[in-house]
């Protein structure tokens, strides 16, 4: 018995992974630039950065998945958004830091080999890395008999960035008084998914191609929104103003991600109703009407994906700078001495 026999009777299709494979190379050469030094299917990704744009360059790097936001693309057969969303994941999680993003390795595992679903995940991801300016250095396409069930896959990713290390975003010089300035999401993102499928499929009664109206269109619709990247307005905003701070709001929501970008003993004040809150969270709160109001700020984003922390005084240049940029923001709320919460929501007329 040959080895690609051997392996079919285990369970594991090489040839059709070997196709598959084949079918990338187009989808992921797009997301290349001048940097990228290897092909797809070597043992690893070759990438030469321009070392003349920084002056003490710093590497940053993070890893991360899109939860059980995967199981929303199971069922309803859309697989070609996650991969975007994955990417903007880890790309706002290193733009906090200041970093610009380099390259992308992602990581698709599933119990029988799918050449058509690889191909849209793959797609999404390749479209996620041009939204961040990042290139699809490579990555892993694993099949794995008996350990997924059947049409359902994992999707992780990680990403590779760099900043100059004086301009490394840390929080440390956030003061009492500095306004915090929210961007919009367009959805959950990657995080509240778990609490969302509940409320919605087990409490509210709703399957995923429920129409409603609130919602403008479908539940399965709602919750693949896309996962947005912020990388292009912020570096925007960066160049004409100082940014302090920066929070990525994912798993843990305002309450507990605004504070890994605070000093010891400063906290912040979100004053609810000074951005437009998105029909899906109201209708998650009607719902779950027995859920107190710090827990949905800290189980969802509550319509607020990404917040910049700057100094009063610039706080006007830098709302105008995203709006040239074609982003949305708001003013949000501010930072404050020795608070009573780390995060204290309040609630504007």
């Amino acid at each position: 018995m040959s080895k690609t026999k051997a392996y079919a009777w285990a369970g594991v299709d090489v040839d059709g992974a070997n196709e598959t494979k084949g079918r990338l190379k187009q989808i992921v050469r797009g997301t290349f630039g001048p940097e990228v030094l290897t092909e797809i299917g070597g043992f690893g990704g070759l990438f030469q950065p321009d070392w003349n744009q920084h002056k003490d360059p710093v590497l940053v790097a993070s890893t991360d998945g899109v939860g059980t936001k995967l199981r929303i693309a199971f069922m309803t057969g859309v697989h070609d958004t996650v991969g975007a969303d994955l990417v903007a994941h880890c790309a706002n999680d290193i733009l906090v830091q200041g970093a610009r993003p380099l390259f992308f390795l992602d990581y698709l595992a599933m119990g029988k080999h799918d050449g058509d679903v690889v191909a849209e995940v793959v797609q999404g991801v390749a479209n996620g890395c041009k939204a961040s300016g990042c290139a699809l250095l490579g990555g892993e396409m694993a099949e794995m008999p008996d350990f997924y069930a059947p049409g359902e896959y994992d999707l992780a990713g990680t990403i590779v960035g760099m900043v100059d290390k004086n301009k490394i975003v840390d929080g440390s010089r956030v003061e009492p008084g500095d306004v915090l300035i929210g961007l919009p999401a367009e959805g959950l993102h990657t995080n509240g998914y778990s609490l969302a499928r509940k409320l919605l499929f087990e409490t509210a009664g709703y399957t995923i191609d429920s129409h409603v109206e609130e919602l403008g269109g479908t539940v399965g619709e709602a919750l693949l929104a896309p996962h947005r990247s912020y990388v292009n307005a912020v570096t925007e905003a960066g160049k004409v103003v100082d940014i302090r701070g920066m929070a990525h709001i994912t798993g843990g929501g305002l309450i507990d991600n605004i504070p890994r970008s605070l000093p010891d003993r400063q906290g912040a004040i979100v004053r609810r109703g000074s951005w437009p809150e998105l029909a899906i969270f109201e209708l998650l709160e009607s719902i779950g009407e027995d859920i107190e109001e710090d827990e949905l700020f800290q189980d969802f984003n509550m319509g607020v994906g990404y917040v910049l922390i700057v100094s009063s005084e610039e706080a006007d240049t830098a709302l105008n700078a995203l709006k040239r940029s074609g982003e949305n923001a708001y003013i949000i709320g501010e930072t404050v001495l020795q608070p009573r919460e780390r995060v204290e929501i309040s609630i504007t007329g």
